[in-house]
């Protein structure tokens, strides 16, 4: 499967943006699909994550509360909603897949399909 996001761009803080991850090649409904994110000169971390079956989704303590995953398996696509973002949140945003869920959903070696990435600026 391959995967594009698509979305960023630059926010002031407070405000709210729409990623998307849009996949093609497969039947997208099948895969588990995560966001992550990379600041420059930190490591790759997770952001939130959606079952393709039944489960809800999960958000690092970071984010949770102020983002919202969704996926529109109709569309082949992923969505992360950003609200209330911080400068913090700065950061190329990467979504990921993989099809067999997996207990170790954080950790972005577990994941098989990658997105080029999307640039998200917030300014303060």
């Amino acid at each position: 499967v391959q995967l594009q996001a698509s979305g960023g761009g630059l926010v002031q803080a407070g405000g709210s943006l729409r990623v998307s991850c849009a996949a093609s090649g497969r039947t997208f409904s099948n895969y588990n699909v995560g966001w992550f994110r990379q600041a420059p000169g930190k490591e790759r971390e997770f952001v939130a994550v959606i079952r393709w079956s039944s489960g809800g989704p999960d958000y690092a303590d970071s984010v949770k509360g102020r983002f919202t995953i969704s996926r529109d398996n109709a569309k082949n696509t992923v969505y992360l909603q950003m609200n209330s973002l911080k400068p913090e949140d700065t950061a190329v945003y990467y979504c990921a897949a993989r099809t067999y869920w997996s207990a170790d959903y954080t950790q972005p070696t577990v994941y098989s399909y990658w997105g080029q990435g999307t640039q998200v600026t917030v300014s303060s």
